[in-house]
Order: structure tokens, then C-alpha cells, then sequence
């Protein structure tokens, strides 16, 4: 179920992050069928004479990764902002705020506070979140989906994509720092706490509170942030994430593959799946005739080129007409947000690719 639009900058980052820079912005809630509340800002038009015109493109859908939030594709100056750059080009932008975020903390039933929302991973954002705000988008504008993921936002449209979810829905996709795959991970701080067991252990410690976790994992060397943007990225992030979803992406680095949450016990796992084992995230059953533009960095410690390289494996039947394959050597995982050249070497390019399919 979905609420209606919020017309005003009260609720979410419209007024301090998008009005100041000149561009119309909306608030909108959206309801989960468990409950939790989801703003999402929306972007109708550019602010360039020539492009005020609203709904002239099809709507794009800016999904963020994990420790994020929407501001994540708002970091950079207008003229650089993946978001400002899609609007400025007559697409009508919808930024996700995750649940948990900073303006997506409300639920239906449940405090901020009560280990019960916190009880979530990977899985929920794919049955809950992301089919309520497709059908939103959706109804809202009458038209299918562009849908840009970075990071977990990509693995949460390609799972969604293996269990046939949202597909009459969508347009394109692309995956910005695909983590389809993690066994090939060289983030050394992400390695360890995977292959120790530390979020795990640490779960079990009576004292430590963690129905929640703020933790900005080791992504690589980035290539081409200015020192100041750190600043403005510290004045917005990190946010808050369940640590279940932790659990869960260190499962993925242990056991290299992709599936759904696994409860280390056969009979939670029965009790949930209908099987002692979870069910896989298949990605061969990503549709072959759907437009994807896939870009990866040479440098990235959590989307790591051996990695992508499985996923391309298991994308080998697509289309090659509909599949456009992008890498940057230099870039590394955050480069994709807060690069001062991100513009030149993906967002531009990415434009390019929507406006053939148009």
C-alpha cells in the first residue's frame, strides 16, 4: 500500500538539498505491506529554461547502497550530480531512502528503537521495499522505470530480477558497482570481519546493542575525490542498517555465491524457505532482452573485477544489443558518488545509453 504525496520540503531533504540548488522538488511516503514508511524525493524537471517540462522522459529511480541514503546522489555540485544531470535531460528523478534512514524511520506499528524493525536483511528490501516503490513510481507517472542501483542498490534489483519480480515494471537498469557476487571481495576490513565471524560474534555479546550498526566499510582506493566532498558525505552519512543485513553480505564473502539470509540452522531455514538450505538468487534468470548498462571500477575492493566477471559470466545469453559493459580502471567503489570525473566517465555516458533507448 502507498500513502499520497507529501507537497512539501518538510519531510525529506527537498529544501536543504535541492530547493537551494534552484530545482522543483517533492516529498512522497510510501507504505510497505510490513509496514515501514519510505520517503522518497522526487525531482519532476530540470531548472534550465529549456527543460522545465515535466514528464517529457521516462521516470529514473536512484536506489542507494547500504550505510546510505538518498543524499548519497546529491554529494556533488549540481553541475556533476548524477540526479541534477538526469533532470536537466527531461527525466523525471525519484531518489530511495532506504528503511532505517534518517527520513525513512517510520513504521506502521513498530518504534525506531524496537529490535523488531531492525529484524531485516537483504531479502525484505527485495519482497517489501523495492516492489512498493516501483508500483508507486509507477502509479504516480504511467510509465516504466529506469532503474539506477550503486552497490547493494544493484544487488537488490538484480535479486528482485532473478525471482521474475518487477520486470513488467521496468525499462532499463543499470549497476553502478555491481555486487551480484562477494566471494572475490579485497576489502580487507570487509574480509575480515566475514571470515571471523564478527558481526555474528559480536551480535551474541549480551551487552552490545545491535539491533542497528553505523559502518563505513574499506571500499578501495579511490581515485578522484576532492578531500572536501569527505566533509560534506560526514555532514549527511553514514546512516543506520540493520546488522541482520550485515550478517547477511558477510555470508555472501564467506560463501561466494548469492542467497537469501541463511539462519545456520536447518529447521529456521525449513521454517522459512520450506527447505534446510536458503533459496539461491539466481542471476541467470535476469531477462535477456532488458537494457542494462553495467559499469565497474579496476579499483573497487567491494565490486571486484573477478567478481563482475561472474556476473558478465552469467549474463553471457543476454542480448548483446541490450547490454552495454563499462569499465573505468582507476575507480574504486565511492569514486561512483563523489568523484569530481564521475560525470565525464559514467554519468554521461549513462545519459547517452537512456536517450537510445527513447
Amino acid at each position: 500500500m502507498a500513502t499520497m504525496p507529501v507537497q512539501s520540503s518538510e519531510g525529506g531533504f527537498c529544501k536543504s538539498m535541492v530547493e537551494t540548488n534552484g530545482y522543483e522538488c517533492e516529498d512522497h511516503n510510501v507504505t510497505t505491506k510490513d509496514g515501514y514508511i519510505l520517503n522518497v524525493v522526487r525531482i519532476p524537471m530540470g531548472r534550465c529554461r529549456d527543460c522545465r517540462t515535466r514528464g517529457n522522459k521516462s521516470p529514473v529511480l536512484l536506489q542507494h547502497g547500504v550505510f546510505v541514503d538518498g543524499r548519497s546522489w546529491l554529494l556533488l555540485p549540481p553541475k556533476q550530480s548524477l540526479a541534477f544531470n538526469l533532470a536537466d535531460n527531461g527525466y523525471d528523478v525519484w531518489l530511495v531512502n532506504s528503511r532505517g534512514t534518517e527520513y525513512s524511520e517510520g513504521h506502521t506499528s513498530l518504534n525506531f528503537d524496537d529490535p523488531a524493525y531492525w529484524n531485516w536483511s537483504l531479502d525484505e528490501l527485495v519482497a517489501y521495499d523495492l516492489p512498493a516503490i516501483f508500483q508507486y513510481v509507477y502509479d504516480q507517472t504511467g510509465q516504466k522505470l529506469h532503474f539506477v542501483g550503486h552497490s547493494l542498490g544493484t544487488l537488490m534489483v538484480m535479486a528482485a530480477m532473478s525471482r521474475d519480480q518487477l520486470v513488467n515494471m521496468l525499462e532499463s537498469v543499470a549497476l553502478l558497482s555491481p555486487v551480484a557476487y562477494m566471494g572475490h571481495t579485497t576489502s580487507l576490513l570487509s574480509r575480515v570481519i566475514a571470515d571471523n565471524f564478527i558481526a555474528e560474534v559480536i551480535c551474541r555479546i549480551p551487552s552490545v546493542d545491535c539491533t542497528t550498526l553505523l559502518f563505513t566499510p574499506y571500499t578501495g582506493q579511490n581515485c578522484c575525490m576532492k578531500p572536501s566532498i569527505m566533509d560534506i558525505f560526514l555532514d549527511h552519512e553514514p546512516q543506520p542498517a540493520a546488522m541482520k543485513i550485515v550478517i547477511h553480505m558477510c555470508q555472501l564473502i564467506r560463501g561466494g555465491n548469492t542467497t537469501m539470509f541463511d539462519y545456520n540452522d536447518s529447521g529456521t531455514n525449513i521454517k522459512h524457505y520450506g527447505q534446510p538450505t536458503p533459496p539461491a538468487y539466481n542471476m541467470i534468470g535476469i531477462p535477456k532482452d532488458l537494457p542494462i548498462f553495467l559499469s565497474h571500477g579496476g579499483a573497487d575492493a567491494l565490486s571486484d573485477v573477478d567478481d563482475v566477471k561472474l556476473l558478465l559470466d552469467s549474463l553471457q545469453g543476454h542480448d548483446p544489443d541490450k547490454i552495454v559493459v563499462h569499465f573505468i580502471e582507476r575507480f574504486a567503489h565511492a569514486d561512483y558518488l563523489m568523484s569530481g570525473n564521475a560525470k565525464e566517465h559514467v554519468y554521461d555516458p549513462f545519459i547517452a545509453f537512456l536517450s537510445r533507448l527513447h
